[in-house]
């Protein structure tokens, strides 16, 4: 028996038809909503939401797994050491790649290293202690070696900010990477034991107000905008690069999903890695929900997995014969964040406005989170809301307006 522990239950709403599946979350009103539906969902109500290693640690989880079955294979959406520790405490088998590997490869000073000669996807870098780091009149991104949806990557424009940064961290390490001016691209892709599936290609959504406060934070996806983006030869560079750091993490034994955030240099039309996210990306199940929309979705004699079922299936390392995925052909994700400068989207305004977006028909997951920076509100289109970079479309248009 799988048993997929989240704080948040939508990271796990992706595999309705693998067997024995079950899901552990906090018992929100969202996640109320999707128990009533489902017969494997168990939720926590501690009065507070818990992270994954409290729910592992939860007497009420434990007594549920051990109801269930002794020999439970755990599943979460972000491994660490202390998740590691507490599964091995209680006899647990954890699916999930191992934490040293995703520290590794998630932060910034250690991936440059592990990147090795796929190092040429990279813009032009360097790594240095901050107080070591000189302005050069021209303006670059540095990033402290911890980093999440933007948090801790800050744009440095003028000398000052940069003497600022040095005054308040001056030896801590940074990576220090040439500032490339253009759309984020992302993708969801999968390694399983001898291959990696490339997932479809989308617009990352990055930084827009009213959605956050933060120019680098991530805010959503959009999978119709991207061949207005991208013409044939980029789109298959982008897949070369994807492939190719798929290949080195399976040579490390990672297995499942990861993501890749890839910048296109709107004056050179070149593509650069800017992030590997070796862990189940964010929007890996709504992508799922998508192509059950997607022309071809279930083809004859043929079981095709969505993108979360084949995470799932290559956790599992069981064969996976197909060498591709279902294709993403429209619609978009975007999040309302809590702002960074102290103020609070209150749940009494977030409730209005998920009631005028309601009326547009799209789907809705309303957080109580307070944190800086966190999810306050998941507006979810089968349609594309982008127009282009930056620009909303007619669709994006008329969510703005509910805001």
């Amino acid at each position: 028996m799988i048993f997929y522990l989240t704080r948040d239950i939508e990271r796990a709403l992706g595999a309705p038809r693998l067997p024995d599946f079950f899901i552990i979350s906090n018992a929100t009103p969202f996640a109320k909503q999707i128990a009533a539906g489902y017969d494997n969902v168990f939720l926590v109500n501690e009065g507070r939401l818990l992270d994954t290693r409290e729910l592992l640690e939860c007497t009420a989880v434990r007594q549920h797994i051990s109801g269930l079955t002794k020999h439970p294979q755990i599943v979460v959406f972000k491994n660490t050491s202390l998740i590691e520790q507490t599964c091995k405490t209680q006899g647990w088998e954890l699916l999930n790649p191992p934490a040293a590997v995703a520290d590794m490869v998630e932060q910034k000073i250690s991936q440059v290293d592990w990147l090795g000669d796929l190092q040429k996807y990279l813009p032009s870098h360097s790594i240095a202690v901050s107080e070591e780091v000189s302005w050069d009149s021209e303006p670059f991104i540095l990033q402290f070696n911890r980093t999440h949806t933007g948090s801790g990557t800050v744009y440095i424009e003028t000398e000052t900010q940069l003497r600022q940064v040095q005054q308040q961290f001056p030896h801590r390490p940074v990576r220090v990477t040439k500032y490339i001016s253009g759309p984020m691209l992302t993708n969801n892709n999968i390694v399983t034991s001898d291959h990696v599936i490339v997932g479809t290609i989308n617009y990352q959504i990055t930084g827009l107000a009213p959605f956050t406060d933060n120019r680098f934070a991530t805010i959503g996806n959009d999978w119709g905008v991207v061949p207005r983006l991208l013409t044939d030869a980029q789109r298959a560079a982008y897949v070369e690069m994807a492939t190719a750091v798929g290949e080195k993490l399976r040579h490390d034994g990672w297995r499942g999903a990861f993501g890749i955030d890839v910048a296109l240099e709107t004056a050179s039309g070149k593509l650069y890695l800017i992030e590997v996210n070796a862990r189940q990306p964010a929007s890996l199940t709504y992508e799922s929900y998508l192509q059950q929309f997607s022309p071809g979705c279930f083809l004859q004699n043929v079981k095709q997995l969505n993108a979360f079922e084949l995470h799932i299936t290559a956790l599992l390392e069981q064969d996976i014969q197909q060498k591709y995925s279902i294709g993403v052909q429209d619609g978009a994700q975007i999040i309302l964040r809590q702002p960074m400068n102290g103020q609070t989207w209150e749940l009494e305004t977030l409730e209005k406005i998920a009631s005028r977006l309601r009326k547009l028909g799209l789907k809705l997951v309303l957080y109580t989170n307070t944190k800086p920076g966190s999810d306050a509100l998941r507006i979810q289109s089968l349609q594309s809301i982008m127009e282009s970079h930056n620009s909303f479309n007619d669709v994006g248009k008329n969510i703005l307006a509910c805001i």
